[in-house]
């Protein structure tokens, strides 16, 4: 295995985790301590990014490997068309369980992926922009609030042509604008030379360089909306925050720097540490990414009520958070149980043999 993939495995690992983690305290409580609601507020959004991010690394290496053949370039294009049928259908599968699934929107992401793979990446890179700015036009224009219980956090016409469209490309929860943006942007990293260190180096350091600025500028630009635009906090937080929901271009800008931040980090970090066990742990547990995510959703959201008795969105974040990181112990010790001895996790084996 050559180390460009590892260290992606190893990124996928750690956003898979990071998602375990949001995902966890959200559905069962996140109350108590601020400094232990600080922790799972700081994966807020951030790993769900990085997730799309290496979708579209893995979309951009695969164009990599057959621009110089037509045939090659043919039925990548079919496995990615199947692949973007079999995400749908999956995330949608289970819906009433868990309305905030991301599979089904990466399944649409990887349409527009397809007619971007064998095109230039700058191409990519414009595409991405323009739909990071289109998105603050439209929430100026349109209603973001329509179609949305807030209190329960529930969609209520999701299963209409026409709430299912505005959830699926306005305002849901990974809405495809601006969303797939950050698959575009993978895309264009992934064709780069990703065994090049002085380039990952870079945009490890421009990665963290965004990242900080966008966490720094945000409570300023907050600030400034209050103090000159007149601006109430609440409202200046929901345009200039780094808030997934709604996705500004400040959010979707820090997205991408925390993704090449984790993205980067881990090639070079399996660079560094290529015989590591933890690397290696780490590596298998990227490989299944897909059947984890289905797992924390199917069994990781049920076990807490049966083991303990509080209501959903009740628990503290003393015991949420630490079960999200057992849980997520739990995720990385069956993986390298299970590829011991199998060659791909369940999910990743029927998505290959499905496309």
């Amino acid at each position: 295995m050559n180390k460009k993939i590892v260290g992606i495995n190893v990124a996928r690992a750690i956003a898979i985790i990071g998602m375990i983690v949001v995902n966890f305290t959200i559905v069962l409580g996140n109350t108590g301590p601020k400094w232990l609601s600080a922790i799972a507020d700081a994966f807020s959004g951030k790993a769900a990014a990085t997730f799309v991010v290496l979708a579209g690394v893995g979309m951009g290496l695969m164009a990599k490997s057959a621009e110089a053949d037509q045939s090659k370039k043919t039925q990548v294009q079919r496995r990615v068309l199947k692949r973007s049928l079999f995400l749908l259908l999956l995330g949608l599968s289970y819906y009433f369980i868990w309305p905030a699934d991301i599979l089904h929107y990466y399944g649409v992401y990887l349409l527009l992926g397809l007619v971007m793979l064998f095109r230039p990446g700058a191409y990519s890179l414009r595409l991405a922009l323009g739909l990071i700015i289109l998105f603050p036009i439209l929430l100026f224009n349109l209603n973001y609030e329509v179609g949305w219980d807030w209190e329960n956090l529930e969609y209520l016409d999701f299963w209409t042509p026409e709430g299912f469209l505005r959830n699926l490309i306005f305002n849901g929860f990974h809405p495809f604008i601006p969303w797939v943006a950050f698959l575009l942007v993978g895309i264009w990293f992934g064709k780069q030379d990703l065994y090049d260190e002085t380039f990952i180096t870079g945009m490890f350091q421009r990665g963290l360089a965004l990242f900080i600025t966008m966490q720094v500028l945000s409570p300023f630009a907050v600030s400034k909306a209050v103090e000159i635009l007149g601006f109430s906090p609440e409202s200046a937080t929901y345009v200039f925050g780094t808030g997934s929901m709604p996705p500004n271009p400040i959010y979707m800008l820090n997205g991408l720097g925390i993704a090449f931040t984790i993205i980067c980090g881990s090639i070079l970090w399996a660079w560094k540490r290529k015989d590591a066990k933890v690397i290696l742990a780490l590596d298998r547990t990227g490989q299944m990414a897909l059947s984890f995510y289905v797992l924390h959703v199917v069994l990781g959201m049920s076990l807490p009520l049966l083991i303990f008795d509080f209501e959903l969105g009740s628990y503290p974040s003393y015991l949420s958070l630490p079960y999200a990181l057992v849980f997520a112990l739990g995720c990385i010790y069956l993986a390298n149980f299970y590829l011991a001895r199998w060659k791909q996790g369940p999910l990743e084996w029927l998505m290959r043999k499905l496309t």
